[in-house]
């Protein structure tokens, strides 16, 4: 007998392309309605990829073809292609199928396609630049399986719960703070399938009480996996921030992360070169990892380098000790001052 149920079960064997998570899963199947043996589906994709909603059409109804005694199939796609200049959904600032975070104004995703450019330290000393610029800012680790932002701010603190059931974040050199480092010790791994850590995430982002803020930094996990995609599909995300190394091998992946952000409309509010040279106690600069590779790929994709930042000790000596570089002063530190710059760029491009 064909139910409802028999069809969203035959349904999950449909990938979102690229993702390993399937269209119920990510709930985009809105519908289905049974006649005798006759089946209609709704399924919603936000997207301007006109690629996407052509396979997932396909692979619907290959699916649902194969099932025993099925009548006439009919997979209908709702495409939501927001005018280009609208960002999370105009005035609302909330996307068709998204919503925001209740008290906070602006929500802005840092991430890469791959692990090792240094993203928690941006995303973490970003927070603490806008912090220091008299704005109201949370951070949260968006990183299960490898969570850093204790140790980055130097606190062991175990969160608390309102009244509400919400978890109170911890607050630390100006920033409120939401990660798993918080909740397992440094030595304990964190094992969860891709259900359960999106699970997870979305309890880190809609059961904490933020409160007010002004801008949410979301440190996304490296690459483009199903937390990823969780979230710029359920949130109304402001815009995305690309790091990467100037190398080339950084930058095959920083595209891929570009990529995913497109195809669920997510603008790219700009590229931070990070590690972009070495500069030794003479003045002289060296490029490890490369000369200019974030420069050439902002360019490229016709987007602002919002950053150039250095690498150095004293970055890697502050981390350790759990105090951002950005907290010192940008006259005294090429770093600090870098982040502040970071800062400034994206404020000025998010409030317009």
């Amino acid at each position: 007998m064909i139910t409802e149920e028999s069809i969203k079960e035959a349904l999950t064997q449909v990938k979102y392309p690229g993702f390993s998570r399937d269209i119920v899963a990510f709930g985009l199947l809105k519908e289905v309605k049974i006649d005798g043996a006759d089946v209609e589906v709704v399924i919603a994709i936000q997207t301007r990829d006109s690629k996407i909603p052509e396979q997932i059409f396909k692979d619907s109804q290959d699916i649902l073809n194969k099932i025993e005694g099925i009548g006439v199939t009919r997979v209908n796609i709702d495409v939501k292609n927001p005018d280009a200049g609208v960002q999370g959904g105009g005035e609302g600032g909330t996307s068709a199928g998204k919503s925001s975070i209740p008290g906070v104004k602006k929500v802005i995703a840092v991430g890469s396609g791959k692990g090792g450019v240094g993203k928690s330290t941006v995303s973490s000393n970003l927070a603490v630049a806008l912090a220091k610029q008299g704005y109201k800012v949370g951070l949260c680790d968006c990183d299960l399986y490898g969570p850093s932002t204790g140790q980055m701010f130097g606190t062991e603190q175990q969160p608390m719960a309102n009244e509400k059931d919400e978890i109170i974040p911890i607050q630390a050199h100006g920033v409120k703070l939401m990660s798993m480092s918080f909740l397992v010790d440094d030595s304990s791994p964190v094992i969860v399938r891709g259900p359960l850590a999106t699970r997870y995430t979305q309890q880190f982002l809609r059961q904490v009480e933020w409160g007010q803020l002004d801008y949410l930094i979301l440190d996304l996990p490296p690459g483009t996996g199903d937390i990823q995609l969780t979230i710029v599909q359920s949130l109304a995300l402001d815009g995305a921030v690309i790091v990467t190394t100037p190398q080339e091998v950084a930058l095959i992946d920083a595209r891929k992360a570009v990529t995913m952000f497109a195809k669920v409309n997510v603008e790219i509010l700009g590229v931070v070169e990070n590690m972009s040279w070495f500069e030794c106690a003479h003045g002289e600069k060296y490029h490890i990892f490369g000369d200019g590779g974030g420069v050439r790929e902002a360019e490229r994709m016709k987007v602002p380098l919002l950053a150039q930042v250095p690498i150095d000790v004293h970055t890697r000596e502050c981390a350790d000790a759990g105090q951002p570089i950005a907290l010192l002063d940008g006259a005294k530190s090429t770093t600090s001052a870098a982040f502040g710059e970071l800062a400034g760029k994206l404020v000025e491009i998010v409030s317009k």
